[in-house]
């Protein structure tokens, strides 16, 4: 049985949301169980781990800028005392297992526990791996994966394909004809398209659906558009008949039940989410990512012909690939149903099964 455990992981919701999932899972194993999540002292995951019902003790850890920066100079001096707050942490809280989903803070926490003799796991989102994990592979007992062939990234011996941790109301997408349409002043008889900039919402989506919203609507699609909070006031005037406009939606089961079509960003929850909807996906990446993941976890998809893609420098075909991509309903619905073929809903309960193996 499982009784203390240290999670690390965060910088990002990408790495945040999927250590609270597995989290949450190994709580409801354990119900006894003592966790400790162990971030970057300046990042959202000191809000967000605790609105979670979890404690958690901060590092003065940054990553490293690829571009030449005076914040590079303060990098050898964090990661000094980030690896000495966290071997007092670990030896003090003295966990069975260490996890590490990603982030800044996850590498001196799991190298520390590591040279303690904890045995450790980390998750890796991403179809292409972040620093921080590369690095941490070499000598952690175990790597869960989101996708096949990482092998060329990671020691194949103990890396496993498990998916990526999803919130467990997306595993049961409702029927679309148990959903109150009327909810978001939306006709039942016409399509929807569902757009999403990511958690904080996407400057250059939200601009590209602001300057094709009419044209959109004239194509007879309605749409469900999460601008993200900071965006929301720049667009909520749009708002009219067919035109639903949130700046962050909660159920998203729901609105994933009743699209017929999805705009998104590609981070790796995003798209393990979007797997589990199986509709048929746009992906336009980030192009503001490290290692430029996103578009790496959109090509993957792409590559199954179970998505398209745009990437923002061609946005200028949007209107043409669009309107093939809504018309061509044989091909959208192979594209949906070549997506649910890679979708993993048991991740979670795969990871902690791994978590469980190693004590």
């Amino acid at each position: 049985m499982l009784d203390r455990v240290i999670i690390s992981g965060g910088g990002t919701g990408g790495h945040i949301y999927p250590a609270i999932a597995i989290a949450d899972e190994l709580k409801l194993r354990n119900p006894n169980i003592e966790i400790l999540f162990v971030g970057a002292s300046d990042r959202m995951e000191m809000e967000k781990v605790p609105q979670a019902g979890y404690e958690i003790k901060g590092l003065w850890i940054s990553g490293f800028q690829r571009s030449l920066s005076l914040k590079n100079l303060a990098f050898p001096f964090k990661l000094f005392w980030s690896v000495i707050k966290a071997y007092f942490i670990v030896k003090k809280f003295k966990p069975q297992v260490a996890i590490g989903t990603g982030g800044y803070a996850s590498g001196p926490t799991l190298f520390v526990a590591n040279k303690t003799g904890v045995p450790t796991l980390i998750q890796e989102q991403n179809s292409f791996p972040g620093i921080t994990n590369r690095l941490l592979s070499k000598t952690v007992d175990s790597i869960a994966v989101a996708y096949s062939g990482m092998e060329r990234f990671f020691p194949k011996n103990i890396t496993r394909i498990t998916g990526n941790p999803v919130r467990r109301d997306l595993i049961d997408i409702p029927d679309p004809k148990q959903v109150d349409y009327e909810f978001f002043g939306l006709n039942p008889q016409k399509p929807v398209l569902l757009v999403l900039g990511g958690s904080l919402g996407s400057k250059r989506i939200n601009a590209l659906i602001g300057e094709n919203l009419e044209w959109i609507l004239g194509m007879g699609v309605q749409v469900i558009w999460q601008t993200g909070k900071i965006y929301f006031d720049q667009y909520s005037a749009r708002v009219q008949k067919g035109v639903a406009i949130h700046a962050y939606i909660s159920d998203m089961a729901k609105v994933y039940s009743l699209s017929n079509f999805i705009i998104s960003r590609a981070g790796a929850s995003s798209v393990s989410e979007l797997a589990l909807a199986a509709k048929p996906v746009m992906f336009i990446p980030s192009p503001n990512v490290a290692e430029d993941h996103q578009r790496k976890n959109a090509e993957a998809v792409v590559e199954k012909s179970a998505a398209i893609m745009i990437v923002e420098n061609d946005l200028d075909s949007f209107e043409s690939v669009f309107e093939k991509w809504i018309n061509d309903s044989d091909d959208s619905l192979k594209l949906a149903e070549n997506f649910k073929k890679m979708a993993l809903p048991n991740a979670t309960s795969t990871i902690v099964n791994e978590i469980e193996n190693l004590i």
